[in-house]
């Protein structure tokens, strides 16, 4: 009995010293979420570092209308509150030549970008883990995700709640990065994230989520595009005969499968298509006309997070998809075909568009495998 006694004492301690021995960087955006990820890797024993990253467009071309002050002052007081160290890290310049100018240049192209993967892939793990994330052994995020060991291999998975669920936005990372997470409250509700937030006092704790692309603060979508595209007046167009209905200022601001904005009459109409070339806007008319839909997907630049499961198949693989950030799944047959993934659907899809990222997932709704780009047939 007394043996077994110690056993469980050491093996407390040896916990205890391991968790110790941990290094972790926390990223903190001063939301409830990330407020949150801070307090339960304390009640876990870790002693974090909390960084606050400088991504947004303050101080640059102008912009001043970015405050990250309030951000910063909650991400201030969570340090000291729970005796953690904080830094402020700024990768503006990194931000804006991976993130903004990719989000630029395929708007330009007349693709729909997803600039919040492109944040998480070469920013929060890319950039920060080679300037600061290198001297720890873990980075801890707000993100409502999880990980799984499946032979020995770490996989980003799913996260307890299914309608907050990030994994979309984090489908383009890889396996050293994948690897290397932590997702605290990837196993709470989000109901309970703030239930937490409230007992412990935070400041965050009845903090609105944010909304949007996640350098743009208050800056207006549009202003922004403007800015670097300018205007160029077009036609809209009626798909199906040809008839012109409007004008427009841009292809570039508007997207496959818009409803608002076209300021047109008689609708609803629906964006689904657009001629970059000729500048022009083709809609369709009605609460849902069969040409803003599709089944068939087609990927390019494939790539798996943790590895191929698959390897060079030939037949079929039933799959879960998402072609945006939604608690949907939608069911599907994978195949490849040369270096192209295509997605069958088992449903018509709404509002397909060229530049998107289809992320598949297990069967199961578990696992999250990996990415590609959105390519028209």
């Amino acid at each position: 009995m007394a043996f077994f006694v110690f056993g469980l004492c050491f093996a407390a301690f040896v916990k205890i010293l391991y968790l110790c021995g941990m290094n972790i960087a926390a990223l903190v955006s001063g939301g409830v979420d990330s407020s949150v990820a801070v307090v339960r890797l304390k009640e876990m024993g870790y002693d974090p570092t909390i960084f606050y990253i400088k991504i947004g467009m303050e101080d640059k071309d102008g912009y001043v209308d970015c405050p990250s002050e309030e951000d910063i002052e909650i991400t201030s007081y969570i340090a000291k509150k729970y005796g953690c160290k904080f830094e402020i890290v700024s990768l503006h310049e990194e931000y804006w030549e991976n993130v903004v100018s990719y989000t630029i240049e395929a708007v330009r192209r007349g693709l729909t970008p997803n600039p919040d993967m492109m944040c998480n892939k070469l920013i929060k793990f890319g950039s920060f883990e080679k300037k600061w994330g290198h001297c720890f052994d873990k980075i801890a995020t707000g993100h409502y995700c999880t990980t799984s060991l499946v032979n020995d291999k770490v996989y980003l998975s799913t996260a307890k709640d299914h309608v907050k669920d990030q994994t979309y936005f984090l489908g383009q990372i890889n396996y050293m990065q994948v690897s290397k997470l932590m997702f605290p409250i990837g196993d709470m509700l989000k109901s309970e994230v703030r239930q937490k937030a409230r007992e412990c006092r935070l400041p965050s704790a009845e903090r609105k989520d944010s909304q949007g692309i996640c350098f743009l603060g208050k800056i207006n979508y549009n202003d922004f595009i403007r800015r670097y595209l300018g205007e160029r007046e077009g036609k809209i167009v009626e798909l199906e005969t040809g008839r012109v209905l409007g004008k427009h200022k841009g292809y570039w601001f508007h997207t496959i499968g818009q409803r608002k904005g076209l300021g047109l009459s008689g609708g609803p109409w629906f964006v689904v298509k657009k001629d970059m070339n000729e500048n022009v806007l083709y809609v369709s008319q009605g609460y849902d006309p069969d040409t803003q839909y599709g089944k068939t997907i087609n990927l390019s630049a494939f790539e798996y997070i943790t590895e191929d499961i698959w390897g060079d198949f030939t037949d079929e693989k039933d799959i879960l998809f998402k072609i945006r950030h939604t608690p949907d799944f939608t069911r599907g047959k994978l195949r490849k075909i040369n270096d192209i993934y295509r997605i069958e659907s088992e449903e018509r899809i709404q509002g397909i568009a060229a530049g998107q990222f289809g992320v598949i997932y297990s069967p199961d709704a578990k696992l999250c495998l990996g990415s590609g780009v959105i390519i028209d047939d």
